[in-house]
């Protein structure tokens, strides 16, 4: 299959090409240059299959064309080393627990299946080393991190805003050594992401090494993160609950409702989605008033999601075909401050005894405000509440435990580099590598 960018001025690009690339060189996004619609057979039968089945399914669809079926099954088996569970939390909202792999968060998807695919590219072609670059604010650089360390031919750059993630985010990135360089940039997360983006474009830096990314930018990152809402579905078709699902996500650089939407270009049978937002509303006010306008992103206790330019939104105008309407009409949207996320993490706690996360609270609290009758919600869950434990702790006034894999990172020396938010003084970093 080959991909195009939504910016229309590039070459379009094998999967490989579009995977190593990770941006265009129009500086748009890649997208698939067609989204195969699986057979009813798959929906008929999807309850009684397993997350690796479905996985693979799916996989195929995206990547067959492109990858050896063994290989792909193989990627799919070693990124699936663990479950996404839908948990009850309401008789009407399910939560999508994403947090059951290495770092704990929904990201170790995209990021462990990006990671086997690059390799599976550089192995392929006897490539030379490939250095990808990533921004985070949060969970990214961990799941990356974790997913590439120690991967032969791949070294890793984690960008992310000094003082901006939680220390238990930071010491899953920065306490790794090998392969993973941690680079503390002075400024907000779309600084990092910038700079990223600049890395890209500069001819210069990309003779000089092989660059690609691993952010949601990425189509080997956000495409897979499609498999866990299509697992989502066969368990509530399971329970008799999947007539009328509503899907909400909290977003903050969007791929991950890009890839849920991208599921039900599929055929996926989703009524509609929300897309759950902390005080970064661009999104938001984009659904109400249809005009996209990007802002200074503002630092909330919802930390991941402190986006004030999203990305994907370039991927799902182009899904859509640039209609506000049709665009409005999948998707609608809710807004929470900190004071919010915290009450609303409080009365979870307090009703139902499920302890939310920042972000999980806000797309909780969308499906209670947003659901209609007859309609049942499953929200993304996207990160395990221990990574953000003085927040929730304070929030609920109770105790949460930290899992042992947390607490080994947090034994860990940190590493990392200072750097300014000029892209000059971050060239010059990598040109002496």
């Amino acid at each position: 299959m080959m991909y195009y960018s939504t910016n229309r001025k590039a070459p379009l690009a094998t999967l490989e090409e579009a995977v190593v690339k990770g941006l265009a060189g129009d500086r748009g996004l890649y997208m698939p240059e067609k989204i195969k619609r699986l057979p009813q057979e798959f929906y008929d039968n999807i309850a009684d299959m397993s997350f690796h089945e479905i996985a693979i399914k799916v996989a195929d669809a995206f990547f067959g064309e492109d990858i050896e079926h063994t290989a792909l099954e193989n990627i799919v088996c070693d990124t699936l080393a663990f479950d996404c569970p839908v948990v009850k939390v309401t008789d009407s909202i399910y939560s999508l627990e994403l947090f059951h792999g290495p770092t704990l968060a929904f990201k170790d998807v995209g990021a462990r299946f990006m990671a086997r695919l690059l390799q599976y590219f550089i192995k392929k072609e006897n490539k030379s080393e490939v250095n990808v670059l990533v921004a985070t604010s949060g969970d990214t650089g961990s799941a990356v991190a974790n997913g590439f360390l120690g991967v032969e031919g791949i070294h890793v750059y984690v960008l992310y805003p000094k003082g901006k993630v939680s220390k238990i985010q930071e010491s899953q990135f920065t306490t790794l050594g090998s392969n993973i360089t941690a680079i503390e940039v002075d400024g907000v997360f779309d600084d990092c992401q910038r700079l990223v983006k600049s890395a890209f474009m500069d001819e210069e830096l990309n003779r000089h090494m092989n660059l690609t990314s691993a952010n949601s930018i990425n189509v080997a990152r956000f495409l897979p993160q499609s498999f866990y809402y299509f697992n989502a579905y066969a368990r509530m078709k399971k329970l008799g609950l999947a007539d009328n699902l509503v899907i909400c996500v909290p977003s903050g650089n969007f791929g991950n409702i890009t890839a849920a939407l991208f599921g039900h270009e599929m055929g996926l049978p989703v009524r509609r989605f929300i897309a759950a937002n902390n005080a970064n509303d661009i999104f938001f006010k984009y659904l109400h008033t249809g005009e996209y306008k990007p802002m200074p992103s503002i630092q909330t206790i919802a930390n991941a999601m402190d986006v004030g330019d999203p990305s994907n939104f370039a991927r799902i105008y182009d899904l859509y075909n640039g209609s506000y309407e049709k665009i409005k009409s999948m998707i609608s949207g809710a807004t929470y401050n900190d004071s919010q996320i915290r009450e609303i993490m409080k009365q979870c706690y307090d009703k139902n005894g499920y302890v939310l996360d920042p972000h999980g609270a806000c797309g909780y609290q969308a499906l209670k405000d947003l659901l209609k009758e007859g309609e049942t919600g499953v929200f993304c869950e996207t990160a395990h509440p221990a990574k953000f434990k003085e927040t929730v702790e304070n929030a609920i006034n109770a105790k949460i435990e930290i899992p042992s894999r947390l607490a080994e990172f947090m034994k860990g020396t940190k590493k990392s580099v200072n750097m300014t938010s000029s892209f000059s003084d971050f060239k010059a970093f990598l040109m002496e590598k």
